[in-house]
């Protein structure tokens, strides 16, 4: 089901694994005093295990959503809270993340995911590249550049034949933050103009 409450400015970040997506939502959230959404796939996968299926990614997706919405009705409630909080949802992936992972890992998308992504609405893309180093953890699976290159092409491919803004987010943490802090604001004077 799409946003119905314009007044919220959806954001997301996207990009392959370990390009700092999680951190900068957090770092933007703080900046912003506003709140992000976090990756679902990461809690469910800690509790399932890694061997996920091809029906596991459709929970995931669903789980996402889930959490996206509460998240967007947390930032509703902080603006009636009070009149000069931010109006900004930060999200850390999206059914476009979804789509890029059923179709790398299984060549099929759920038709599902497909629908969220026809009707779900957002603001602004920030798309993280893969100049970051790779950290490993339990749940990442492509630790060589190439794959991460492979990937990030995808998503580029992506926001390139899509029509929502979006800004390719390179550089150390700091630049990474500067880039797309700039293109954050440039959203919301835009959007205060007209």
């Amino acid at each position: 089901m799409p946003n119905t409450n314009s007044l919220i400015k959806k954001i997301v970040i996207i990009g392959p694994e370990s390009t700092g997506k999680s951190s900068l939502c957090d770092k933007l959230a703080e900046h912003y005093d506003t709140i992000w959404c976090r990756e679902y796939a990461r809690e469910y996968l800690l509790e399932h295990g890694t061997d996920y299926s091809y029906d596991d990614l459709l929970t995931i997706a669903k789980g996402q959503l889930r959490l996206e919405d509460i998240a967007a009705g947390n930032v509703n409630g902080m603006k009636e809270e009070d009149s000069n909080a931010a109006s900004l949802l930060f999200i850390d992936t999206n059914m476009y993340v979804m789509k890029v992972w059923c179709e790398f890992v299984f060549n099929n998308c759920h038709e599902w995911i497909i629908e969220q992504i026809i009707h779900r609405k957002y603001d602004l893309y920030l798309l993280c590249n893969t100049d970051l180093p790779w950290v490993k953890d339990e749940l990442r699976e492509y630790p060589d550049l190439e794959t991460r290159e492979r990937l990030y092409n995808i998503y580029k491919d992506i926001m390139i034949n899509q029509d929502v803004p979006w800004v390719d987010i390179n550089g150390d943490y700091e630049e990474r933050f500067e880039r797309a802090k700039e293109a954050v604001d440039k959203l919301t004077v835009f959007n205060l103009q007209a």
